[in-house]
This record gives structure tokens, C-alpha cells and sequence, in this order.
């Protein structure tokens, strides 16, 4: 059976890695990327937008790292309608054995009179002249009339089967601002689909912003009047108030496919797992009542609901946690278990782990289960992201030990231990508080004083012994770095998570 082919199938383009990561303080390495572009395709996503290849040599990298590493789904480099942006979208993509030019123009009469500088006449022969540079250079083209939601429908019928004509094979109608309702956008692409020559030859593509809180809602709208490729996030995280929430999505055409009438291929077991790692490497905190991967979203507290969810799941839950990854019943390990069932734990969530790896976050496990009295699979998730991540950074620093002393009308102080290179220092600073006063002292061993622009402290499960997840950003001048640490300790998690942004910088 050829997905692509099938007209009750929708395609899911994943713009994590490119949109996603313009949310402010989203900023992803390398290997974060590489990370998360895997995983994406474990879970079978159709098209991987690895990133913006001419805007800097580190997004040039990465995109041309996925495209050599990463096999399955196609990957795509975005490019505006220029030619060194195509250029660079084609040198970023040639290893991909799938590859993929999605290039844009804004094509509302805002946009091209106060951003563009351009009349509808120059903009329609710049698409035409971009789409027909990209066709020469992959077969795969996607073409995006930006802010399409606020373009005359006239204009915007001319555009697209201009670009058609000149070979564009996906047709994306963003909604970059978030503006539209879905009644309006489904009237939009039922008259584009009816009115655009050619329309038949293409997929007709959603791009939706949540700024109305509509995303979702605008995006399945489509699919109702005939779109067949959904382009959206992990977590809908992104620029504003975020894109299109890939779980959502997903979810809500898999559980009401009868009002829908069709399906995507995503791997939905592999939605916790993968939501849980952008809200680590990002440190974007997801909301516990967000829909699908929320703390809270098959939780029940009220004694009616939980009455009936014992009676029948149904009565409270449309979908099982089973469905998106998620153990209905959580196991729970203790100082006890031994590294035989840890190892076990680690790869039923859905992690690949090295020897290394194992042997690392079991010794971490042990710590915490000294200092808990349960570890559950939320624990040991976020312990073994967090050893995935220390792996990959050269580890100048390390954490040996560290004491503080604070109260009422006390100044804080901090005293710390680092390895650095292998050799013991001590610092020791006042601060306003723990966390400026831990951070001061480790300023002191390492010489260092980056800007600290976005500090986030989440608890991973419930409980006043809970495992805490700190995210650290860090910038030194046009440097960002995002740094992540755990402890059952909020302060040990805030110094991990600093010291592993100062390795990174």
C-alpha cells in the first residue's frame, strides 16, 4: 500500500525543528536536533522540516546532518524566494535520499506593502521564478503564500496556479498569524481546490498559529474541505502562542475518525515519549492540562469520575493512555530493583540505550531511590533524558558537592565543590537567593558570567519527594545554550542544569 496515494490519508509535516525552534528560548544543538529528528522518525512522521539552511552555518549543519542521518521520512529545508536561499536549501539537503524544498513568499496586501516593498506583479514573478529554481534542483517542492489567511482570494487563486505551472507538488496555505476561523479557512481551500487549475495535481497543506487558540481546530477544518498535509509541532511549541500541536492533531482524526474519515501513520505510542523529550532538550514546560500529553490529561480526581473510570474507562476516557504511550497502571521501582529491571523499565518506554548509558543512569537511579520512597516511569524518564544530554556535551565541569545556609532575614550563602578537568575547586558566594547564590559560587570556581536570560523548574511527578527538572538558557553574547539538570533537590537540579549550559558554552 502507497500512503501517498490514498485519499483518506493525511500526511503530518513536522516543523519542530524549524518553526518549533524559533519560540524564544527553544534553541537546540546539534545533537538535540539529530535527537529529535530520530525520534520523529520512529514515529513515522511523513515530512521532517529539519530547518532554515541559509540563515546561519549552524542551521546549515544540522539540516545537512538529518538529511545524511536520518532515513524515512522526507526531509525539507525551508528557503525564501531567493536564490541563495534555495542554493543553500539544496547543498543542506543532498545526502537525503527523500529530499524536499519548501519555499515561500508573504502574499498578503500587508505584508507586501510593508515588508516586501513589492507590488502583487513583482511577488507573483518572484514565487514563479523560486518554485521553477527548486524544481530543477529536487522533485519534491512545497510552495507557501505567507499570511495566506489575510490575502485577497483573488490574488491569492493567481499565485498558486502560477506556481503550480511551474511544478510545485505541495501547496501550503499558512495561517502565519493565527487569525483565521475554521469555517473561514475551510471556505478558503474548498475554493481554492475548486477554483485553481490544477488543484487536482496537488496536496493542499494547512500551516495554522495558535494566537486565537484555533490551531488544531483551523487545521482539522481543512481536512474536512479536502487538505491532506497538516504541518505542525511537538507540544505546539513555536513562534507567539505556538503552531499546531502534532499530539492533537493526530489524536483527534485517530478517535474521531468517524467524523473525519481518515488517518495518519504516526506510531501514537510514541507521543509521550516524544513530548517528554522536546520539553527536556527545549525546557519548554508543558501545561498539566494540556490535551494528550498534560499531567492531568488521564488523570481523575472528582469521585464521580473516578466512580465511573472504574466501572468503565469509557465513561470518563475517549482514548487509553496505552494509546499515546502512556502505562494506565504506573510501575514502580524502588532501592531494590535490581539493573536487570531497570534496563527492562528503559527500553518499555521506548529509549534505545547504550551500555554506558545504562550503567550511568541505573547508579543515578539508586541515588534517587535512596532518597525517594517510590521512582516511577516519569522519574526515570526524565533521569535518563537527563544522562542522554549530560553524554553529549564535554564535561569541563562537574558537580561534587555543594552546602548552603538561608532564612528568614539571612542572607543566602552558597559553598561549592567542581571538578574542573579533574581538578577539585571551591567557590563561595551570597546571592538574593538559594539559586543566585549557588549560581554566584559556581561563577567564581569557573570564571565565568554568562547572562542567565530563562530559568524553569518543573516537578516530574507528584509529591514533596518529587524528582525536580530544571532548564537553564544561558547567552554569551550571540551565543545560547540550554542547559538541563534533575535531583530530588530544586537546588542540586538548578546547579546541574547551569553547570551543564556552561559546558555547553
Amino acid at each position: 500500500m502507497i500512503w501517498k496515494e490514498m485519499e483518506d490519508y493525511v500526511r503530518i509535516f513536522d516543523t519542530t525543528l524549524r518553526d518549533g525552534e524559533q519560540c524564544p528560548g527553544a534553541a537546540m544543538s546539534e545533537d538535540e536536533k539529530v535527537e529529535i529528528a530520530l525520534h520523529l522518525a520512529r514515529m513515522k512522521v511523513d515530512i521532517i522540516e529539519a530547518g532554515f539552511p541559509v540563515s546561519s552555518p549552524v542551521q546549515f549543519k544540522a539540516v545537512e546532518r538529518i538529511a545524511r542521518e536520518i532515513e524515512g521520512p522526507i526531509i525539507c529545508g525551508l528557503a525564501r524566494a531567493l536564490r541563495p536561499d534555495l542554493e543553500a536549501a539544496r547543498d543542506a539537503l543532498k545526502p537525503a535520499k527523500l529530499k524536499r524544498i519548501h519555499t515561500f513568499i508573504a502574499s498578503s496586501p500587508i505584508h507586501m506593502k510593508h515588508k516586501l516593498g513589492k507590488s502583487p506583479a513583482e511577488v507573483l514573478e518572484m514565487a514563479r521564478t523560486a518554485v521553477k529554481m527548486a524544481r530543477d534542483f529536487v522533485t519534491d517542492v512545497e510552495f507557501s503564500p505567507e499570511d495566506a489567511t489575510r490575502s485577497e482570494w483573488a490574488f491569492l487563486r493567481e499565485l498558486v496556479e502560477a506556481v503550480i505551472e511551474e511544478g510545485a507538488t505541495t501547496i501550503n496555505i499558512p495561517d502565519t498569524v493565527g487569525y483565521t476561523t475554521p469555517q473561514e479557512y475551510m471556505d478558503l481551500f474548498r475554493f481554492l481546490k475548486k477554483e485553481v487549475k490544477g488543484a487536482d495535481k496537488v496536496i493542499f497543506s494547512a500551516h495554522c498559529h495558535n494566537d486565537l487558540g484555533l490551531a488544531v481546530a483551523n487545521s482539522l477544518a481543512t481536512v474536512l474541505a479536502g487538505g491532506r498535509q497538516i504541518e505542525c509541532t511537538i507540544n505546539g511549541i513555536g513562534e507567539r502562542a505556538g503552531n499546531t500541536a502534532m499530539e492533537e492533531v493526530v489524536m483527534a482524526l485517530k478517535t474521531r475518525k468517524d467524523a473525519f474519515g481518515v488517518e495518519t501513520r504516526i506510531d501514537s505510542t510514541l507521543i509521550t515519549r516524544g513530548s517528554h523529550l522536546v520539553k527536556t532538550i527545549t525546557g519548554m514546560v508543558v501545561q498539566p492540562n494540556k490535551a494528550i500529553v498534560g499531567a492531568n490529561a488521564f488523570a481523575h480526581e472528582s469521585g464521580i469520575h473516578q466512580d465511573g473510570v472504574i466501572k468503565n474507562r469509557q465513561t470518563y476516557e475517549i482514548m487509553t493512555p496505552e494509546s499515546v504511550g502512556l502505562k494506565s497502571n504506573r510501575m514502580v521501582l524502588g532501592r531494590h530493583s535490581g539493573r536487570a529491571g531497570f534496563k527492562d523499565r528503559i527500553i518499555r518506554m521506548g529509549f534505545d540505550p547504550k551500555p554506558e548509558e545504562i550503567d550511568n543512569a541505573y547508579n543515578r537511579f539508586l541515588e534517587i531511590a535512596d532518597k525517594k520512597k517510590e521512582v516511577f516511569d516519569e522519574d526515570i524518564a526524565a533521569l535518563f533524558q537527563g544522562e542522554i544530554s549530560r553524554s553529549q556535551v564535554d564535561e569541563i565541569y562537574r558537580l561534587v558537592s555543594f552546602e548552603q545556609n538561608t532564612g528568614t532575614n539571612k542572607t543566602p550563602d552558597s559553598k561549592i565543590t567542581l571538578s574542573v578537568k579533574g581538578e577539585t575547586k571551591q567557590g563561595e558566594a551570597h546571592g538574593d537567593g538559594p539559586v543566585d547564590s549557588i549560581f554566584k559560587a559556581i561563577n567564581q570556581v569557573t570564571g565565568l558570567s554568562p547572562l542567565l536570560s530563562r530559568l524553569v523548574i518543573s516537578p516530574v511527578t507528584e509529591g514533596t519527594d518529587a524528582m525536580a527538572e530544571a532548564s537553564v538558557t544561558l547567552e554569551d553574547g550571540e551565543r545560547r545554550v540550554v542547559g538541563k539538570g534533575d535531583s530530588t533537590d530544586i537546588i542540586e537540579a538548578c546547579a546541574k542544569a547551569y553547570i551543564n549550559a556552561l559546558n555547553r558554552l
